[in-house]
């Protein structure tokens, strides 16, 4: 260990040499950004081009727009050009970027001009920034240029400026991806007259333009945008090599100001001077405060002063960090260097110790440490205030007590045995012997009964070592100079044990709240990442809330009308009908008010705001005891707490979408098929019906057979439309849920044998089995709906079975179900379809018949039922289609006549 602080960032480092140094060459992206068309993007573009050129690299021009610029144009002589692509669309032709041939031509570096132009219709990618993308994963250079108002974060802003929405946008990942950027910048003056000379639009269009996008505040408002949008990245760049090479110093090379603040009821004054000195800077500003383990025993009144100052920090436009740490110096110095702040604010100590020796202070240490850094010391006392003594105690709250009479007593007990014990063997033990015995007393003391008894038994310790064991007994004399040492000694090394014991059971305490925090926070993001509706996340979201806060919590939100309404609560279903109007000032600020803040704080409750896609969507009430919400710890683990709330709202939103895009895909899906089906399967019978309805109207003189047979096709195709409609019909109720079972008992072979009759002229050309033995017992179901299953299941064979090839139908036992099967010897069912033709409008071929409805109803009814329904592969060639009906309740016993007579 050689104590070197500059030690690279490992996840810093590690990102930079994976961006250096990718497993795949990557092209290298340039982009020459500008305020405004006509600064010289494409002119600037064309020279860097060229210069490369000179060095041998191969350059290709893929597209560059010159929009008539002559100079522009004379740029492009002597770099070899890609032709365009044309493309046709609505009897346009229109030329673009041609990137397949870019890829394949494969130059070292590429110029595409115009990084967010839409490309046309047919092209590989909707926008050109996308063909950038393309062309440096096949790692390829690239060169592009970009205005500011394409950018996507800054169209509203440009909008609002200019009053012309730009529709062409970038990502900003783009620009923040690219290795290189290079601003173009030019006056507005210039632009100007570059705009009167023609050398941006044609004269007519120039005025126009002058008139309009490029009036002076508009130049002005946009060449300030790419100004700062360039500097964002470049500061940007300056922080990752700060962290990744180990620089923990602050570079002045903008100004930040961090001010420092404390549990003192003067932190909202520095809090107030550093957003002053910040806006007299332009600068962006922090208050922190470090929270030591000590804090946790400060008064509530000055926990209370440091929450304050860092809530009044974020309404005045800064930013609020709380950081732990045992040293303010050491922690403000590292988070100055993360934020690379140059003004450094500390109130002025009123501690005696840094008063008189101020070399130990603070703001000295901090000059110290970081010379880089400015140090302003504020005064800290507000005018009127009464001024404090310089040797006033403060008011503390010791870890595990205020040290109590009987802590105090018990210090004093074991000081009381050491001497017991010692006092008879005085003539016998060595003094040091002595002072090491009163010694372990003190750090007895000290780690059971914390720093108070600590002192206390420190003090008897010395004076019982003086008056009992250092001669002349019984005084305070001291025989022998050198006991005036031990004393000392003695007194400090007790004072010592008694600080760091103290500081070890304030750590410890420490520790375990922010355990304890924690675990808080790691129960609720597990419970909440198993929630699925708003109504789970506000049920886990009231229990941990009310776990926290050991105090009633309740969730409002807004009804259709707006007024508050009490959506739950714990650990009652009520809330007080007076604290509505304050948990809606907090719903529509989006700000906490109530208890413990200074918006309303006379309510009964603390209200904080809950958002969900940035927008308000409800929020909580927490009946908390003032003292606790004034607890900093408390209020950051709240905040936290409904951060976790809010995403979780967030994906519960999500999902919510996805579903209904699921649900829309899967219905838009169910209609084209209905529609596809029913336009096959419902002309062809019509068709029939039609024809033969014609027939019989246009020729009266047909002999009988013939018009016999066309009335026969007439009720034939009828009929087949019925089944159709009632297919139809019959999937509707098993889809809405609106198919209802009447189970009934009844004879298995009849409903059989009532499903074969019904078939029966369809199944004329084949030979159909039936084997059911009559010992079944009666088998309750709904007879209507089995006998429905099995007529669709005789159909499905004869569709898909050749004339002449026999059917077989068993019923039979198994176990407590009936097992009822339909057996053929057609082509079977092939493996892969034996789950998906039980589906919607699913047929294994073109051209069988029917609308592909009979195998799912059969499993809606069957489902319905409580059974299951499956395709087999039958032995010998066919498929067996099988299914069961569930025989839970004994069948009732019918008695015979014989039994009877």
């Amino acid at each position: 260990m050689n104590g070197d602080t500059r030690r690279p960032d490992p996840d810093a480092l590690l990102a930079r040499v994976t961006q250096e140094s990718p497993v795949v060459p990557r092209g290298r992206l340039k982009l020459f950004v500008g305020a405004a068309p006509g600064v010289g993007k494409t002119f600037t573009m064309l020279e860097s081009a060229r210069l490369r050129q000179r060095d041998g690299v191969d350059v290709l021009v893929g597209v560059v727009e010159t929009h008539g610029r002559a100079e522009t144009a004379a740029m492009l002589e002597g770099l070899p050009q890609l032709p365009r692509r044309p493309y046709t669309h609505r009897g346009t032709t229109l030329e673009e970027f041609d990137l397949e041939a870019a890829l394949a031509r494969r130059p070292a570096l590429i110029l595409v001009d115009e990084l967010a132009h839409t490309n046309a219709p047919g092209a590989a990618h909707e926008k050109r920034w996308q063909d950038v993308e393309a062309l440096r994963t096949a790692g390829i250079d690239v060169y592009s240029t970009l205005n500011v108002q394409h950018l996507e974060s800054l169209n509203d802003i440009v909008a609002g400026i200019t009053g012309v929405s730009v529709r062409e946008t970038v990502p900003d990942a783009v620009l923040d991806d690219a290795d290189e950027v290079e601003l173009v910048d030019v006056s507005p003056e210039v632009l100007e007259q570059r705009l009167r000379d023609g050398k941006v639009y044609a004269s007519p269009q120039a005025a126009r333009a002058l008139d309009h996008f490029f009036r002076r505040g508009n130049l002005i408002a946009l060449r300030e945008l790419a100004l700062r949008r360039t500097a964002e990245r470049v500061d940007a760049q300056m922080h990752g090599w700060r962290a990744s090479s180990g620089i923990a110093d602050a570079w002045a090379v903008s100004e930040a100001v961090l001010v420092c603040v404390g549990p003192s009821a003067s932190a909202t004054r520095l809090v107030r001077t550093a957003r002053r000195l910040a806006g007299q800077l332009k600068a962006p500003w922090t208050a922190l405060y470090v929270e030591r383990p000590g804090d946790a025993t400060l008064p509530a009144a000055d926990r209370e002063a440091a929450q304050d100052a860092l809530q009044l920090a974020q309404e005045l436009g800064g930013q609020a960090l709380t950081v732990a740490g045992h040293d303010v110096a050491d922690e403000a110095i590292a988070v100055a260097g993360r934020l690379n702040a140059t003004r450094l604010l500390v109130g002025r100590t009123h501690r005696v110790l840094p008063r008189l020796l101020p070399w130990l202070g603070t703001a000295a240490r901090l000059a110290r440490r970081a010379p880089q850094v400015d140090v302003v010391i504020v005064g800290t006392r507000d005018p009127g205030a009464p001024e404090r003594a310089p040797f006033a105690p403060r008011a503390v709250t010791p870890v595990g007590g205020a040290g109590s009479l009987r802590e105090y007593a018990a210090a004093l007990a074991w000081v009381g045995a050491v001497i017991v014990v010692a006092l008879p063997l005085r003539s016998r033990i060595a003094d040091i012997d002595v002072v090491m015995a009163f010694l372990l007393a003190v750090v007895i003391t000290a780690t059971r009964y914390g720093r108070g008894p600590a002192l206390a038994a420190t003090t008897l310790a010395v004076v019982a070592f003086d008056l009992l064991f250092v001669p002349p007994y019984g005084t305070f004399a001291v025989s022998d100079v050198r006991y005036v040492l031990t004393f000392v000694v003695m007194f400090t090394v007790g004072m010592v044990m008694a600080g760091l014991t103290r500081r070890v059971r304030e750590q410890a305490h420490a520790a375990r709240e922010r355990e304890a925090r924690t675990a808080t926070l790691y129960a609720l993001s597990r419970e909440l990442a198993a929630a699925r509706t708003d109504a789970d996340v506000a049920r886990i979201a009231l229990r941990h809330l009310h776990d926290v806060t050991a105090s009633p919590v309740a969730l409002l939100e807004p009804d259709a009308g707006g007024h508050m309404q009490l959506t739950a609560a714990l650990p009652t279903a009520s809330w007080p009908e007076s604290e509505l109007a304050v948990a809606r000032w907090c719903l529509d600020r989006q700000q906490p008010a109530g208890r413990g803040t200074a918006t309303l704080p006379a309510a009964g409750a603390l209200y904080l705001p809950l958002a969900s896609e940035g927008q308000p969507r409800a929020v909580f009430g927490l009946a908390a005891p003032a003292t606790r919400l004034a607890d900093l710890g408390t209020r950051q683990l709240l905040d936290a707490m409904l951060d976790q709330v809010s995403v979780a709202l967030d994906r519960t939103v999500l999902a919510d979408r996805a579903r209904a895009a699921h649900l829309e895909a899967e219905a838009e899906k169910l209609r084209n098929a209905l529609l596809s089906s029913l336009s096959h399967d419902l002309r062809t019978p019509l068709g029939s019906v039609e024809g033969a309805a014609s027939t019989l109207l246009r020729d009266a003189t047909l002999p009988e057979p013939q018009r016999r047979e066309l009335a026969a096709t007439i009720v034939e195709e009828s009929q087949r439309m019925t089944r159709l409609v009632g297919n139809l019909l019959d999937m509707v109720r098993v889809e809405t849920g609106a198919l209802h079972v009447q189970q009934q008992w009844h004879v298995v072979e009849e409903v059989v044998g009532g499903a074969v009759l019904r078939v029966e002229p369809r199944l004329a050309d084949r030979v159909v089995s039936v084997h059911v033995p009559t010992t079944l017992p009666l088998v309750a179901m709904d007879d209507v709906l089995v006998q429905q299953v099995l007529v669709n299941l005789l159909e499905n064979a004869a569709r898909h079975t050749p004339a002449g090839t026999p059917i077989d139908v068993r019923a039979d036992v198994r176990g407590r179900e009936l097992l009822v099967s339909v057996a053929d010897r057609g082509p079977g069912v092939p493996p892969d379809a034996a789950t998906r033709i039980f589906g919607k409008f699913q047929r294994l071929a073109e051209g069988a018949g029917g609308i592909g409805l009979g195998l799912s109803i059969c499993d809606g009814i069957v489902r319905a039922h409580g059974g299951r329904i499956w395709v087999e592969a039958r032995e010998g060639g066919g498929a067996v289609f099988r299914f069961t009906l569930p025989m839970h309740t004994p069948p009732p016993v019918i008695e015979r006549e014989d039994d009877i007579a």
